[in-house]
């Protein structure tokens, strides 16, 4: 944990910030912390800065913030993702959040395992959860938007073009003829399919819709790995 991240709960009272719980331990066992140290904190969707630690108990950590500095800006990317397996699903959402993602949406695929959406996972309180503990690791305070579509047809041909006007759109292929581009920096639209990738139906109608299939190489990639190595490709 690279921010301790605050909410507004945290601060019942001007000036001061309470914590407990998992950030309170990791304190106490990670930062070995005691009163008068400096930390770096966060407020959830808003400011960065400091917080000098005016107490510290077994039972609640009493920081005094200064929230005066803006958080890294998002990446111009929205990425769709057909649903993984839901073990993969919270490292890769950790994954999204560091990595400064600005949409995620999770979307269904014919190769998509009909059980996936009926993990536990997906509930909005778990999402949010991996999504922070991403944005502790790489000093964010800004959640990236989560969006859930189950139905891949009706998504593609109805509600994608308004999500990707305005960007260049690609479709990550093994079997595309096209090497991934390196460096755009600019508004994006990238879909990633499941292990194995979309099938020919699904990267026929993603190419109607306006993406490019790219590949990148020969070798077949696992789908948390995927997400990391095009990432970074696209944006430095």
């Amino acid at each position: 944990m690279n921010l301790l991240l605050l909410t507004p709960d945290d601060c019942p009272e001007p000036g001061l910030a309470r914590l407990t719980g998992r950030r309170l331990k990791h304190v106490q066992e990670v930062h070995r912390a005691k009163a008068g140290d400096t930390l770096r904190l966060g407020m959830l969707g808003g400011l960065m800065g400091t917080g000098e630690i005016v107490s510290l108990s077994r039972d609640e950590l009493v920081l005094r913030p200064v929230l005066d500095t803006a958080p890294p800006e998002k990446l111009p990317l929205t990425l769709l993702l057909s649903l993984p397996r839901p073990k993969m699903l919270k490292r890769i959402l950790q994954t999204v959040a560091a990595m400064g993602v600005s949409r995620l949406v999770l979307m269904n695929s014919y190769r998509v395992e009909k059980s996936f959406w009926d993990s536990p996972w997906l509930e909005p309180d778990a999402v949010r959860e991996q999504l922070v503990l991403g944005l502790e690791q790489s000093r964010d305070t800004v959640l990236p938007e989560v969006l859930i579509e189950p139905l891949f047809k009706p998504f593609v041909e109805d509600r994608l073009s308004m999500l990707c006007r305005n960007s260049r759109c690609y479709v990550a292929h093994p079997g595309a003829e096209v090497h991934c581009p390196v460096a755009l920096n600019q508004p994006l639209t990238l879909a990633i399919g499941p292990e194995g990738g979309f099938i020919p139906y699904e990267i026929e109608k993603l190419v109607e819709a306006g993406f490019e299939a790219v590949h990148l190489g020969p070798r077949i990639l696992r789908v948390e790995t995927a997400v990391t190595a095009l990432v970074a490709r696209l944006y430095v």
